[in-house]
């Protein structure tokens, strides 16, 4: 399996939000006080990202998110599941 570097990139950032909206979940930017960076309403299916984090901060938050959020690989397009295998991965060689 050929895994892709993720770089810190708005490109990088936007195909990790493309897979969390693919997968059903709306992705909003809002102020908050939540310290996790991030909070999420399950029964809404809404990921609310702290709106001050930069983009490096967001591309982490969101991969953490990846593995936490129930997503159906089968729904993604083939593009997203390639970027959602290279966030399993690379989460699962973080741990």
């Amino acid at each position: 399996m050929c895994v892709m570097k993720l770089r810190f990139t708005p490109s990088t950032l936007e195909k990790i939000e493309r897979v969390i909206n693919e997968s059903g979940y709306i992705l909003r930017y809002e102020r908050g006080t939540f310290q996790s960076g991030f909070c999420i309403l399950e029964s809404r299916k809404v990921v609310v990202l702290n709106k001050f984090l930069q983009t490096e901060g967001r591309i982490n938050t969101l991969i953490d998110l990846i593995g936490v959020l129930q997503i159906t690989p089968d729904h993604l397009s083939q593009e997203s599941r390639k970027v959602y295998d290279d966030v399993i991965v690379k989460s699962e060689v973080a741990s």
